[in-house]
């Protein structure tokens, strides 16, 4: 797979989205994104859901949860060990394993690991929040590389529900970004309910 610099687009010959047929949910193959690691490990995730119905399952978050020194590399976490997304040119594997020390890798890996999820990648964008300029453009390539240049059908985007009032500057460029993806790729876009739009408010 060819990485996409930040700022471009590929612009396959991608069938429209009407066009595809609608795959039974255990050949799905899902491509999500999340601003944090809060909508995945949250009790009763809407996120966690909506991904038990894939085979297959990468997961972009594109903010840490702690503040970060600075923007990291793609950072692939499983139940097997990290890996670190390049530009194809070089060897995906990372041996040293002072991305997990200094990242927290482990601890999560577990976490998600817990989740009983086997067909679950994470990969962690390492954007500092709030998202300023060109957050946008990065996540785009990001995703774009998850995606394909050339997605199969059985290919579905899941991104944030998104409520006009409650929505943060991180889950509103994170929208943009899944709608640009959805867009030129013909993919069908699902949302999942975010933390604060399942709480009840009182009264």
């Amino acid at each position: 797979m060819v990485a996409v610099p930040a700022g471009a687009l590929p612009s396959p010959e991608a069938p429209a989205a009407a066009g595809r047929s609608v795959r039974p949910v255990t050949e799905r193959r899902l491509v999500a994104v999340s601003v944090c690691t809060v909508e995945l490990l949250r009790p009763g995730s809407d996120l966690v859901r909506l991904l038990e119905g894939g085979r297959s399952i990468d997961l972009l978050v594109a903010c840490d949860d702690d503040p970060v020194g600075g923007p990291a590399p793609v950072g692939v976490l499983g139940v097997g060990d990290a890996v670190l997304l390049d530009d194809g040119a070089t060897d995906l594997d990372d041996e040293d394993g002072d991305w997990d020390d200094e990242d927290g890798g482990d601890a999560l890996r577990a976490r998600v690991a817990e989740l009983g999820l086997p067909g679950l990648t994470v990969h962690r964008l390492g954007l500092r929040s709030p998202l300023g300029p060109g957050a946008e453009d990065d996540l785009v390539a990001a995703l774009s590389e998850l995606v394909g240049f050339d997605p199969e059908p059985g290919v579905y985007l899941l991104g944030p529900q998104v409520d006009a009032v409650r929505a943060g500057v991180d889950r509103v460029v994170v929208d943009r970004a899944v709608q640009r993806i959805a867009q030129v790729y013909g993919i069908p876009l699902l949302r999942y309910r975010c933390h604060e739009l399942t709480v009840v408010d009182p009264g």
